[in-house]
């Protein structure tokens, strides 16, 4: 089985449901540097985090972080295939979304003693226009010392690498005339910073030889989650004192570099949730999602 793989016979999605149910648990601590430093990044005037802190949404991943030694790393600058993850032989990785829900009286705090159990959910497999696609859904629950503090169910797809020829997908068109509304420049030192802040040597978001020559996309990809990130830090500059309980997005489109991107929030008549997207410099939709609040 090779990088160049575009095709997933039974025999092989079969190998590779064998790591459902597989779980692993790692402990962190929420110390207050990277919080500083996401708060620098989204250029954000914080007050510098101490213990008692409350971490904002989303901001939990920037703990729990693999570690993988250099020796130990894919091409592609993310670790190698196998381990806690199956070993799915498609070159093309990407987060496509998520679903995450907070417990309304134990927040995550600056100064907590975490712990993380993650699971393998499923393995499926579908057919593409461009090759196919394995699906892997992993369930993290994140825990203090009071408890259960936050559920996250994380999507994420492989694909084939991209041909000559290849159907292009169509796009979708973003809704325009939000009530709150932000542009971002993508440059590449923002891009630099969050992969930083999350060790995320996935060369798509900082290796632009390699995400054009071998990936074959236009330029550097911003990470979704940045985009997440953003869209609920939309959110909060316009409604500070709310607080999330939920929050389900899903990735449209790949979202580069090359030119600024927006981000749009809607919030319901009666307040109690907020829909979010984002959308590229041609008004193609990228990213949407909902967050639900308190």
């Amino acid at each position: 089985m090779t990088e160049e793989l575009r095709t997933v016979d039974a025999a092989l999605l079969s190998h590779l449901q064998t790591w459902q149910g597989r779980a692993e648990t790692l402990h962190d601590t929420i110390t207050s540097a990277p919080v500083s430093g996401l708060s620098a990044t989204l250029d954000r005037e914080d007050p510098a985090p101490v213990p008692g802190t409350a971490l904002p949404p989303l901001w939990h991943w920037l703990y729990f972080l693999p570690q993988v030694r250099h020796s130990g790393l894919g091409p592609d600058g993310h670790p190698a295939r196998g381990g806690f993850l199956p070993p799915v032989p498609l070159p093309r990785r990407m987060w496509a979304g998520g679903r995450l829900r907070w417990e309304e009286h134990n927040p995550l705090l600056v100064g907590d003693a975490v712990q993380r159990t993650s699971r393998i959910e499923s393995v499926t497999h579908k057919a593409g226009r461009t090759g196919d696609l394995v699906f892997v859904l992993v369930k993290h629950e994140i825990s203090n010392a009071r408890g259960l503090a936050l559920t996250e169910e994380h999507d994420i797809v492989y694909r084939a690498a991209s041909q000559p020829g290849d159907p292009v997908p169509v796009p979708i068109a973003a809704e325009t005339g939000a009530p709150w509304h932000r542009s971002i420049m993508p440059d590449d030192v923002l891009l630099f910073r969050y992969s930083a802040l999350t060790f995320n040597g996935h060369r798509i978001h900082y290796d632009r030889r390699y995400v054009t020559e071998v990936e074959g996309y236009p330029g550097l990809i911003v990470h979704g989650p940045l985009i997440a990130t953003l869209l609920i830090d939309l959110l909060r500059r316009q409604c500070p004192s709310a607080r999330v309980k939920s929050f389900h997005f899903k990735a449209v489109r790949p979202t580069f570099d090359l030119h600024p991107f927006g981000l749009n929030g809607a919030p319901s008549a009666d307040g109690k949730s907020v829909r979010l997207w984002s959308n590229d410099h041609e008004g193609w939709l990228t990213l949407q999602g909902t967050a639900e609040l308190f």
